[in-house]
């Protein structure tokens, strides 16, 4: 071998060596826990560094067996759990909170009447969204595409246990305003999962994985597309994936393609 060959080989391997010290390691931080129907829920995130890959919650498979099937209707809803992001995921994408809620029998409009799970993924501080309480029932100028902002008129019993008698802009208090997909809301068949664009005072404010428990038991992965979002500030996800680790007896879900709102 030549001095040359020898030379151009221990470049080419010293440069190897520094490509694989410079390989930085993805990560994953913790964000709350909490007890929900005799399992726990989590908060988390993978980080490249100071770069956020994803977001997510571990969302085990016996808190949604163990669901009651009988729960009290009250007004405002009352979340099964309310959970802080990851601070790092904070700082670098527009996600500040989860808040999960139960839907024992569903809820109106119609395709939405059969027994769900609701997991809104907050871009506001969690005082915000404490103090939401429908009396701002301004709407947004511009929707996603494809999407409606429903006023749902409640049947009358439920419309006196309440003492209102019709959601505009489906608001709730402590969560927001609810915008769906104009062909379910259009639709006569149950829904079995779908992605909700939230909004308060004309801004969007979450995105949420809305899924049947049905769905959940069958222990499948599956996607929800996220749209773009007009007016949402921060980066926020383009993608929502649920996957099942059966070893883990839980799903993951998963929030990724972080990128700008325009």
């Amino acid at each position: 071998m030549t001095r040359s060959m020898r030379t151009t080989r221990l470049v080419v391997f010293a440069a190897a060596l520094s490509a694989c010290a410079k390989e930085v390691p993805i990560v994953e931080v913790s964000g709350e826990c909490a007890d929900v129907f005799q399992a726990r829920l989590c908060t988390w995130a993978r980080m490249k560094g100071d770069s956020v890959v994803d977001v997510g919650a571990l969302v085990p498979i016996a808190s949604i067996e163990n669901a009651p099937k009988d729960a009290p209707m009250v007004w405002p809803p009352v979340a099964v759990a309310t959970l802080k992001l990851p601070e790092a995921a904070q700082q670098q994408t527009g996600l500040t909170q989860l808040t999960m809620f139960w839907e024992a029998t569903g809820h109106p409009p119609g395709p939405y009447l059969t027994p769900h799970f609701d997991f809104h993924f907050y871009t506001v501080p969690a005082e915000d969204r404490s103090a939401m309480d429908c009396a701002d029932l301004s709407k947004p100028s511009v929707l996603p595409s494809g999407y409606s902002l429903p006023d749902v008129p409640l049947p009358p019993p439920v419309a006196k246990m309440f003492g209102v008698s019709t959601l505009i802009g489906l608001c709730v208090p402590q969560m927001g305003m609810h915008s769906l997909l104009t062909t379910e809301l259009e639709s006569t068949n149950l829904f079995r999962g779908t992605m909700v664009i939230g909004y308060y005072r004309g801004k969007p404010i979450f995105v949420e994985p809305m899924v049947t428990q049905s769905m959940l038991m069958e222990k499948t992965p599956f996607d929800l597309p996220i749209p773009s979002i007009p007016g949402m500030m921060g980066n926020y996800p383009r993608a929502f994936r649920a996957e099942y680790d059966a070893q883990q007896g839980a799903y993951r879900f998963v929030l990724s393609g972080f990128a700008p709102g325009t």
